[in-house]
């Protein structure tokens, strides 16, 4: 007997919409393309794509706060520009390109004026420019996910030292010698973002924990089953490392992440084996990997990821998607996610719900002879145990209950209740042979299941002896495994005795 691996990444704790909408107005990139929103009007002048025309970006980037005779300003207005356009905050007319002058309409019959003015398109505040005001924390976090596909478009194109690289005798740019595929960047910059997602909701490790920058261009392109890196490999690593550090530059002021770039001084001190593994010169302290970049997902870039691999069709649950289900859908769902989230997934279900009926329906719920019965009933107990007394009275109607009985004791016993009648024999048995089957399907055999059988069987005299008579869907498994793991030889070799006449029995 084993439970089926779930399909499902671990859950996602995110926070309130209202705090991501906050840190999406926030971001640098958003904010400018709000601001550039704002400023567009009847003079706005854009080219063929609604990209503003080049003599007005100086009047963008000074718009901006910024100074408006920088080259890196009139980069920044760009940007925020085609976000703002891209998003809808701006509605630009492009101009008309029908390769014939406009004739003189004005005062003075201007038509050489008039012919420049017909060159440009215009721009104007887009309707869903009010919704960020006015809107609902949803409505501007689907603005911010529209600037996010832009921001991807772009950290997905090469970058410009390599498009010079590229241009062949005429000026146009050589794909071929290029070697970008568009729809072969965009996957692979999604699944970094992935593996960084799941290495962010991992049980066990802290969500603000950054990630080394080797670490995640490693999880791109060392395979698995991969022992030592060969120097080609790890060459590898170190370039997709380097487009990594490029590609999250762009989306940091988007608020997806939080960066810390790879330190350029250190490149010219490192080959390409230090800089795959992390470290200069084989050190490997703190220090010096942070030196090769630094990288996690923000709150906001947690909703962000999700969201596009939900678009995707990946099924990336969140903490607080039951909360609406029944009993059942919970304990199917919780017995997959790991402790912490299955705790907390738990309680939320129970926060909106009258408690004497919430019990009742999952103890309803955990019942079953099925496989994954007894990783039900574990997470039925482990939902119920911060109940107060107004779930005695649920607990009490299934005391005599063949597969809920043993799990009602063990819960007023807990809290001291009184009258709590005596299990006979056969149920102490079939909850021993539930709980470890419940253990086994929830975290395998772990270090902790050793100690956990020899204190179950320790206080029953001929316990494998009887054990193997239980009617219990997992008991011959259960006992195999006790076979395996007990850490008194004697008791193993008696549990395996035991399992093989368990399963003579079944047959």
């Amino acid at each position: 007997m084993s439970a089926e691996p779930h399909p499902t990444l671990p859950p996602v704790r995110l926070h309130s919409d209202a705090e991501l909408a906050g840190a999406a107005l926030a971001a640098p990139l958003f904010a400018r393309a709000v601001r550039l929103a704002r400023w567009a009007g009847p003079a706005t002048r854009v080219d063929v794509g609604g990209e503003l025309v080049a003599e007005q970006l100086p009047e963008a980037a000074a718009a901006l706060g910024l100074d408006a005779g920088d080259a890196d300003s009139a980069m920044y207005a760009s940007q925020a520009w085609r976000v703002a356009v891209d998003t809808g905050l701006v509605d630009v007319t492009e101009p008309e390109d029908d390769g014939a002058p406009a004739p003189g309409t004005g005062p003075d019959g201007g038509a050489e004026e008039d012919a420049a003015a017909a060159d440009h398109g215009t721009a104007a505040p887009g309707e869903d420019l009010a919704l960020v005001t006015g809107g609902a924390p949803g409505d501007v976090l689907d603005l911010w996910l529209a600037a996010l596909d832009t921001v991807l478009a772009d950290a997905a194109v090469p970058d410009l030292d390599d498009l010079v690289d590229a241009l062949d005798a005429g000026g146009g740019v050589d794909f071929d010698r290029l070697d970008w595929n568009p729809s072969r960047e965009a996957d692979f910059l999604d699944g970094v973002l992935a593996n960084l997602y799941l290495l962010t909701v991992a049980e066990g490790r802290a969500a603000d924990e950054p990630v080394p920058l080797p670490v995640l261009a490693a999880s791109m392109v060392v395979p698995d089953d991969m022992g030592e890196p060969t120097d080609a490999v790890l060459e590898q690593v170190s370039d997709a490392m380097m487009r990594l550090d490029d590609q999250f530059r762009q989306l940091e002021p988007i608020g997806l992440v939080e960066f810390r770039p790879v330190d350029e001084a250190l490149m010219a001190e490192a080959d390409d084996a230090d800089i795959a593994a992390g470290h200069p010169d084989g050190g490997d302290d703190d220090e010096d990997v942070s030196r090769y970049g630094m990288v996690r997902l923000t709150p906001l870039g947690l909703y962000g990821v999700r969201a596009r691999m939900l678009d995707a069709g990946v099924d990336a649950p969140a903490v607080g998607d039951l909360a609406g289900k029944g009993a059942d859908a919970l304990l199917d769902a919780v017995s997959f996610y790991p402790e912490g989230a299955a705790q907390a997934e738990m309680e939320q279900w129970l926060s909106g719900r009258e408690l004497p009926a919430a019990a009742a329906e999952l103890l309803a719920a955990a019942r079953g002879g099925d496989e994954a019965a007894p990783l039900r009933r574990l997470r039925c107990q482990q939902a119920l145990a911060p109940a107060g007394p107004s779930a005695e009275g649920a607990v009490r109607a299934v005391l005599d209950d063949p597969e809920l009985g043993g799990l009602a004791r063990v819960w007023l016993a807990e809290r001291g209740a009184a009258d709590i009648p005596a299990p006979d024999a056969s149920l102490v048995f079939w909850l021993t042979v539930d709980t470890i089957a419940a253990q086994l399907a929830a975290d395998g055999e772990t270090r902790e299941l050793p100690l956990l059988m020899e204190t179950l069987t320790a206080h029953h005299a001929g316990f494998f002896e009887k054990a193997w008579r239980v009617e219990h869907p997992a008991t011959a498994y259960v006992l195999e495994a006790m076979g395996r793991l007990h850490p008194d030889k004697r008791a193993a070799k008696e549990a395996r005795k035991a399992a093989f006449k368990a399963r003579s029995r079944q047959s």
